[in-house]
This record gives structure tokens, C-alpha cells and sequence, in this order.
């Protein structure tokens, strides 16, 4: 195996040929496993995710870190069956390899129960077709990450601990039953200790055992418990090394712009004034922009806003105004999905009220703390990448394609990121760098976005409208009929990632609407797809992000329409749905004290969606301060079947929501002249500590599945919100920001 690459820490080295056949390691049953990707140089690489040197134990984590605490989850389903101490574990990110492939992507999402629907079927069926493309997605994203490595990554920590002892079974000449393992030994029963480095290079030489037996949940040290985050020592201290802080010796700065009308090109420009510039070394045509090189970012960014550039014109609509026509007039079109359909939703009920309303919601940038940003190296032998990404085996092909290498010369480096919510799942600031990297031959160059171009050019959330119908009667829905449009960031972002577009019914359009655990005898959902070319992306949450504001927003209304109090209205019709449903709202009611009933001066909206197969119940309290309104607490419940760090699932889950709450107080990205208005965090701002809620979290454990919470906390922080601010002030909220329509604390 080619050898292209090193890490220094464990100094292991990466082999990247093509890697053919089966799946990662561990999990799957296959005719053929992948190759272990870790090749030893001075030390054991026992299986894709366990190495072991002189230094100690590296456990290779095949997912990002991006501040979501992965890393100290997965290492630590590899050290529960490793038997090594927790404080004696190091975490480094994978390199781009099928070893690392995400089998849970397939089923991210999945709703709470099998519909058997056509169009669902259909989806499945057209999403199995492209599963061989799929093989090759080593992605962080879906909130799959644990839910992926559960099995898989104990297994690889218990094959390497049987076969350490193999090792030593054959030193001492004992059985290998005979002997046990504690912190990073294999003990004999007369006590001898032989640590895992001494026992490494043999048991590299052994084919690992097969058919281990994982450890019952009762016998855990480590799982089930909050654990210290392994990333966070080197967070506070300054020496974490994120994609921004990458250095490397002769390396030089750039900076990058490009046409702010979206999908546009470049005429002409002229270099002149930049270059005059000190500090400037060259300006480089990249097509529809440019790059200037400097021996600083500053003066590099600087000097890109100096050079004279005629642009081109824009073919997407050129106004918000007229982008929305389009998706508004993508419900004359036929539905691309239906894929819920029970009873009858033409006709309301005799004796039934009508609900009727429209909803409108916004593109949404993802806006991470730290701008896009890579560092490439062009050489003879090939090229190399740092940069934080959650895709590396999608940005080593997509860079290999821009500079003409094979897929084997390209090496990437996954750093920390400073922030994902999705945004590093594409690869065009990976691919921008190489280029560039390409055009300057053994210079290792850093090109880094100004918050102006990141937030211009972002793949976003795309703009949304639903128009729900329904009817409640005896204090129940009996009706509920929702049509939802807007453009499809399956269908973009798989012919842009992958190469192709997932044909038939699109289930991520309508995900956190059609797969509700609500018993609504006369329940439909139908998604229809603007076609526009405006860059759309997977934002945290997908399309449950905007879905769980329609979905929930108008259950909140049919419970005012019903007369019924709004918490036990969902809860209701909940019950023999989905327990693990009812269970988190049924503790919300408990933290929070709900009544139903509010003093003067506060209001109180409860919120709920079902996402990424796990439920999530929120109560946002907001209270009215003289005319201005503050967001004062929040109580959050979310079932995840098994906690594996609690106290990390807590963090997530109020991430999430606050990531909620600010998109529906201040998130919108709008459009003139084809250009994206937005630029900058004062534009585009998000809650601080002075305004966000005192929240509480409550991790139940009776899903029959577990999940991931990197994205379920987000979509009902929104509508609960708005149904907060509906108690309060009789305002109903139909569109998003908030903040265009209520006094809020800023």
C-alpha cells in the first residue's frame, strides 16, 4: 500500500489507494472487509480505528470534530472494550478511506413507524440504487455518528483486546481464557503484566479473532456516564489546531473573491491596484473570482477588495420577492412526494372546524464561527490538503478532479472544525485551495474566506412555504393536510457531492412533517420542488428544519381551534402513536410545572418534532419587560434510546436549540440583484448569553433505537417560540424572523 502521508503524534502512516469491496470494519457481515487504511511504522495498527506505538493507544475516530464532543464519545466505545485507561487514550481523525464508510446514513431519519406507502417504498428503493455511490461517503452528518460506531467500534476495541491476549497467550504459553486485561494490560493469574505496546507487534502479526462477545451495558465503566470532552484541554489552552491554525514551512496567505451574484462568472479584472499593495505577491485567476497572495491573510484580504473586477450577471432570480414566486408557484406543479396518505383529506368531517394557514420561512446561511478556509501543498509527488471537512473522502476526490491528480496522490488532513451544522460537507473550499495549490508549485498556500465571502457564498437553507388544511372536532384533530414547497437540497447536493441526483419521491423534503407520531385518522403530506439554481445545502436539521415550524406551528393552532390546552392536545393524540413521543412531552409538563395557564406579563408555547429517530418535546417560556419580550427559560426532553455521555447529549441538545432560537429571532438571508444581502454577524446575528434562556434537559432512555441529537434539538426550539409569543401577546407567528414582528431583547 502506497504510503503518501504522515501524522506526526503516533507517527503511523496512511495509505490512500482505492479501496474496493465491503464495509468498514466490524459491523457488517461482507465477503470482503475493507483494507485497513493504517499502515505501522513504528507501532500496531490492530484494525482501522486501534493503533498502538510506544507512545500508547490512538484511537482512530472516522468522524469530525466539531465542537459536537464525537471524539471523546467514540473513543470511548473503543476503551470500554479496550480495557485501556480513559486519561491514556489519544483521538485523531481518520484519513479518507472506505474502512470509514457511514452505514447509518442509509437510514438517517428513518420515521417512528414503517409507512407502507408507495411513494416511501419508492424512496427506499431509489435510494438502495445509489447505495454503491454511497459506499464511499465517509461522512459526519445526519446525527449518525454514534448510531454508526455503536457496534462497529466496540467491536474493533474488543477484536484488539482478544488479540493482545492472544499475543500473550502464546508468549506465556497459556490459554488465552486464562488470562485477563485492565488499563492497557493483559494480566496472567499469577499476576505478570504485559502492557499492549510490549504485545503490539505480535499481535500484529495474528489474524484478529472473530465473533467477540461486546460487553452487556451492566459491566460498562465508561458508557452511560458523563465523561471529560478529550478535545477540550487543548481548546481552552490555545494549542488545538483547527484548519485556520494550520502552518506549515514557506507557507504563504490568500485570500478569496468571488462574483456576489450567485453562479456567475467573471469578465474581466485588473490586478493592478493589488498588486501595488505591500506585502502582495500575486493575484491568480481562478475562473469566477480571484486569489491574492500575500505574505499575511490581512493584507491578502485587503488587497482581493482592491482589484478591479467586471462581473457577470446572475441567472437566478435576481430578488427574495422573486425567488419565493418561484417556490410558490412550484404547488401548481404535480407533487414530487405524497409519502403520507391515511383516510380521507378531501372532505372535513361533518361537524368539524376548518383550519386553514400559510407559512413562510426563509434561506438560512449556516454562518460558522470559523470561516471556510484550506491549506494546500502542490509537489511533484502529489498534493496535500489540511482543512476541517466532513466528507475527506469527497474533498480528496473532488480536489484530485480540479488538479487533474489521481485520487491517490491527494492526502487530506482533517482538522478540528470550527463549527459544521453541514457547511463542511461540501468541498468547494478545498477545492478553491488546490487549485490554487496548483497554480504556485511547491508553495503551501492557505486560503482563507472573509466572513463577507463565506456568508455570500454558502450552500443554504433553502427558503420554504407549506399550506396546511385542517379540521379539529371534540377536542381532536380529525384533519390535517399539509403541501410544502421549496427546492430540493437532495437532488442539488447529491448531483453536486456525489455526481448524481436521488431520483423519485425526495423524503428529505418533507421530513418532519409526514412521519409525526400523531393518530390523525385523515393525515397527508405532499412535497413539491422548486427548481431554481440559488445554491442550497444540507443545515442543520435538513428539512426538518423548516418542517418542524409548519408541522408544529399549525398543530398549535388546530389545539387553540380545538379549545384544547396545547400541550395536552399533542400529548393526546400522541399517546398510542409513539410512547417514546409522549414521554418527552409528558416530561416537559413535569420540569416546566405546565398548567396551561399563564400570569399577565408571560407566555409559555410548548413545541415537538420527531427527527433523525429521535423525539424531542421543548417549552419555551418568554416574558414581557416593559414592552420589551426576553426568551427567560426552556425546558427540553429528548428520548435517544441509549445515552451514551449524558452530559454531552445535554450539550448538544441545547446547542441545538439555541442554533433554533436564533434562527427564528434574527436568521435570514435575502437577495438583490442576485447577490446575497447579508454579510456579516451584525447582519446575520445569533443569541448571546444576555439573551438566551436558563434551559434544563431531561435524557430519557426508552426509544427501541438509539439516536444521534446533533440535529434533533433544533427544528421545535422554533415553533415553540412562536407559540410562546402567541400566549403572550395573541400575535400568531407565521413566518420567520421573529424579530420583524415582536419587540425581542437583542
Amino acid at each position: 500500500m502506497a504510503s503518501i502521508g504522515k501524522i506526526a503524534r503516533r507517527s503511523f502512516l496512511i495509505g490512500s489507494v482505492a479501496i474496493l469491496g465491503g464495509v468498514a470494519f466490524g459491523v457488517y457481515k461482507a465477503r470482503q472487509t475493507p483494507p485497513n487504511p493504517l499502515s505501522s511504522e513504528d507501532g500496531a495498527a490492530l484494525n482501522p480505528y486501534v493503533l498502538i506505538n510506544a507512545d500508547g493507544v490512538t484511537i482512530i475516530t472516522p468522524r469530525a470534530e466539531m465542537g459536537q464532543g464525537i471524539h471523546s464519545t467514540l473513543a470511548a466505545l473503543v476503551a470500554e472494550e479496550l480495557d485501556v485507561a480513559w486519561q491514556d487514550v489519544t483521538a485523531l481523525h481518520g484519513p479518507p478511506a472506505q474502512a470509514y464508510y457511514n452505514g447509518a446514513l442509509m437510514g438517517a431519519g428513518m420515521p417512528f413507524k414503517d409507512y407502507a406507502l408507495t411513494d416511501m417504498q419508492h424512496s427506499l428503493k431509489e435510494a438502495l440504487a445509489v447505495l454503491p455511490k454511497m459506499m464511499s461517503l465517509q461522512v459526519t452528518g445526519g446525527s449518525t455518528s454514534t448510531v454508526d460506531a455503536f457496534d462497529k467500534m466496540r467491536l474493533a476495541g474488543a477484536t484488539a483486546r482478544e488479540t493482545l491476549k492472544e499475543a500473550a497467550a502464546q508468549r506465556l504459553g497459556l490459554a488465552r481464557s486464562d488470562l485477563a486485561t485492565g488499563d492497557g494490560y493483559v494480566i496472567a493469574p499469577d499476576g505478570t503484566r504485559l502492557s499492549y505496546v510490549e504485545l503490539a507487534a505480535d499481535a500484529a502479526r495474528i489474524e484478529p479473532l472473530q465473533n467477540i462477545a461486546l460487553r452487556p451495558a451492566s459491566q460498562w465503566k465508561y458508557l452511560g456516564k458523563s465523561m471529560p470532552r478529550l478535545d477540550i484541554p487543548a481548546k481552552v489552552t490555545g494549542t488545538a489546531t483547527f484548519g485556520i491554525d494550520v502552518r506549515v514551512e514557506g507557507m504563504k496567505f490568500a485570500a478569496l473573491r468571488r462574483n456576489p451574484a450567485l453562479g456567475a462568472s467573471m469578465r474581466d479584472y485588473d490586478p493592478a491596484p493589488a498588486l501595488a499593495m505591500t506585502g502582495v505577491e500575486r493575484v491568480v485567476d481562478l475562473g469566477d473570482g480571484i486569489a491574492v497572495v500575500a505574505n499575511n491573510t490581512w493584507i491578502a484580504m485587503q488587497a482581493a477588495e482592491a482589484v478591479e473586477i467586471d462581473w457577470e450577471t446572475s441567472i437566478n432570480p435576481a430578488t427574495t420577492d422573486d425567488a419565493f414566486a418561484v417556490i410558490a408557484a412550484a404547488f401548481d406543479g404535480k407533487a414530487n412526494s405524497t409519502m403520507r396518505d391515511d383516510g380521507n383529506t378531501e372532505e372535513v368531517p361533518q361537524g368539524a372546524t376548518e383550519v386553514t394557514a400559510e407559512y413562510r420561512l426563509p434561506y438560512l446561511a449556516h454562518a460558522t464561527m470559523e470561516p471556510m478556509n484550506a491549506t494546500a501543498h502542490m509537489t511533484a509527488e502529489g498534493l496535500t490538503i489540511w482543512c476541517g471537512n466532513q466528507a475527506p473522502v469527497i474533498i480528496q476526490g473532488k480536489c484530485a478532479d480540479a488538479t487533474g491528480l489521481a485520487v491517490e496522490q491527494v492526502t487530506v488532513h482533517t482538522t478540528l472544525l470550527g463549527g459544521g451544522f453541514g457547511r463542511r460537507g461540501e468541498s468547494d473550499y478545498a477545492v478553491y485551495a488546490a487549485r490554487l495549490a496548483a497554480a504556485m508549485p511547491g508553495t503551501p498556500v492557505q486560503l482563507t474566506w472573509s466572513r463577507e465571502e463565506d456568508m455570500r457564498h454558502d450552500f443554504y437553507r433553502p427558503g420554504a412555504i407549506a399550506r396546511f388544511r385542517g379540521a379539529v372536532q371534540d377536542g381532536r384533530a380529525v384533519l390535517l393536510d399539509g403541501q410544502i414547497a421549496a427546492q430540493s437540497t437532495t437532488r442539488q447536493a447529491g448531483q453536486r457531492l456525489a455526481g448524481m441526483a436521488p431520483p423519485g419521491p425526495d423524503k428529505g423534503h418533507v421530513e418532519g412533517a409526514f412521519d409525526q407520531p400523531y393518530a390523525i385518522p385523515n393525515y397527508r403530506i405532499r412535497g413539491y420542488l422548486a427548481e431554481m439554481d440559488i445554491p442550497v445545502g444540507f443545515w442543520r436539521a435538513v428539512g426538518n428544519s423548516f418542517n418542524g415550524f409548519f408541522h408544529d406551528t399549525f398543530i398549535d393552532e388546530l389545539a387553540h381551534a380545538a379549545g384544547a390546552d396545547p400541550l395536552e392536545f399533542r400529548l393526546s393524540m400522541m399517546r398510542d402513536e409513539h410512547a417514546p413521543s409522549a414521554g418527552t412531552l409528558e416530561a416537559v409538563r413535569e420540569m416546566s410545572g405546565w398548567t396551561g395557564q399563564t400570569p399577565d406579563g408571560f407566555g409559555r408555547g410548548v413545541g415537538f418534532t420527531y427527527s433523525f429517530g429521535c423525539p424531542v418535546a421543548q417549552v419555551v417560556e418568554v416574558i414581557d419587560e416593559g414592552g420589551t419580550i426576553r426568551i427567560n427559560r426552556a425546558w427540553i426532553a429528548a428520548d435517544v434510546g441509549v445515552a451514551l455521555d449524558p452530559g454531552n447529549i445535554r450539550a448538544q441538545l441545547e446547542g441545538g436549540m439555541i442554533f433554533g432560537l436564533s434562527a427564528a429571532v434574527f436568521g435570514r438571508i435575502t437577495f438583490a440583484d442576485g447577490a446575497v444581502e447579508q454579510g456579516n454577524f451584525p447582519d446575520y446575528d445569533g443569541l448571546r448569553l444576555h439573551n438566551s434562556p436558563l434551559i434544563e434537559t431531561r435524557v430519557l432512555e426508552t426509544n427501541r433505537h438509539m439516536s444521534g441529537v446533533g440535529e434533533p434539538g433544533t427544528p421545535p426550539a422554533m415553533p415553540a417560540l412562536a407559540n410562546a409569543l402567541f400566549d403572550l401577546t395573541g400575535k400568531r407567528a407565521r413566518s420567520l424572523p421573529l424579530l420583524d414582528q415582536f419587540d425581542l431583547l437583542i
